[in-house]
C-alpha cells in the first residue's frame, strides 16, 4: 500500500519561506520519479517541482526556478519542497505525487503520476 503524507503548509506573509515534507512509504525501493503538485482554487493541478529518486535530476516550473527547490532523503524515504521568496500567487493546496514508471518528458504533468498524498495548504498573504 504505497502511502505519501505531506506536511509543512502554514500562512506566511510575501517574501517569506516554508518548507514542505512528503513521508513516503509502501513502494519505496522501486520508486521512479517524485514531484509536487499545486491547485489553487478554480485552476488546474499544475507540476510545480519533481526529481527523479534514482539519479537525482530536478525539474522546475518556470513560475518557481530559483525560488523552490526539491530534494530527498532515501535513508528517510521523505521529500522535500524549500519555498523561498513565496507570492501570494503560490498560495495553494500542495500535494506530492509518485510514480513508478518513467514519465519521459512530462514528469511534471500530473497524468504521470499514479500515487498521491492528501495534501498541505499554503497560503501566502501579500
Amino acid at each position: 500500500q504505497v502511502q505519501l503524507v505531506e506536511s509543512g503548509g502554514g500562512s506566511v506573509q510575501a517574501g517569506g519561506s516554508l518548507r514542505l515534507s512528503c513521508a513516503a512509504s509502501g513502494y519505496t525501493d522501486s520508486s521512479y520519479c517524485m514531484g509536487w503538485f499545486r491547485q489553487a482554487p478554480g485552476k488546474e493541478r499544475e507540476g510545480v517541482a519533481a526529481i527523479y529518486t534514482g539519479g537525482g535530476s530536478t525539474y522546475y516550473a518556470d513560475s518557481v526556478k530559483g525560488r523552490f527547490t526539491i530534494s530527498q532523503d532515501n535513508a528517510k524515504n521523505t521529500l522535500y519542497l524549500q519555498m523561498n521568496s513565496l507570492k501570494p500567487e503560490d498560495g495553494a493546496m500542495y500535494y506530492c505525487a509518485a510514480d513508478d514508471r518513467d514519465p519521459g518528458p512530462w514528469i511534471l504533468r500530473r497524468w504521470k503520476y499514479r500515487y498521491w498524498g492528501q495534501g498541505t495548504l499554503v497560503t501566502v498573504s501579500s
